[in-house]
């Protein structure tokens, strides 16, 4: 099983990124997947979550309102768009798939988002 985030760079508060999640190795349409951050010098927290079928999502109260997570089973695929970002949201961003109920099992290696004020 294999996660592998991208989409990661620099950029100015207010400004938008969508990062991407693709997955190889499992059945991607059975599983839920989650986002989480890891800031520098903290602890890793969660972001958000996007159910099998997309139907659902969740998010952290810290990003709701300016983060969307989107999928795409075809392409095995996971997105998380990013808008109105600040410097609180620099971090290294991760996805995982949830393999039992707030188990997430598999991850990917993570991509960093630096925002500057």
């Amino acid at each position: 099983v294999q996660l592998v985030e991208s989409g990661g760079g620099k950029v100015q508060a207010g400004d938008s990124l969508r990062l991407s999640c693709t997955a190889s190795g499992l059945t991607f349409a059975s599983y839920p997947i989650g986002w989480f951050r890891q800031p520098p010098g903290k602890e890793r927290e969660y972001v958000g979550r996007i159910s099998r079928t997309g139907a659902t999502t969740d998010y952290a109260d810290s990003v709701k309102g300016r983060f969307i997570i989107s999928r795409d089973n075809f392409k095995n695929a996971v997105y998380l768009q990013m808008n109105s970002l600040n410097p609180e949201d620099t971090a290294v961003y991760y996805c995982a798939a949830e393999r039992l109920p707030e188990k997430y099992d598999y991850w990917g290696q993570g991509t960093q988002v630096t925002v500057s004020s």
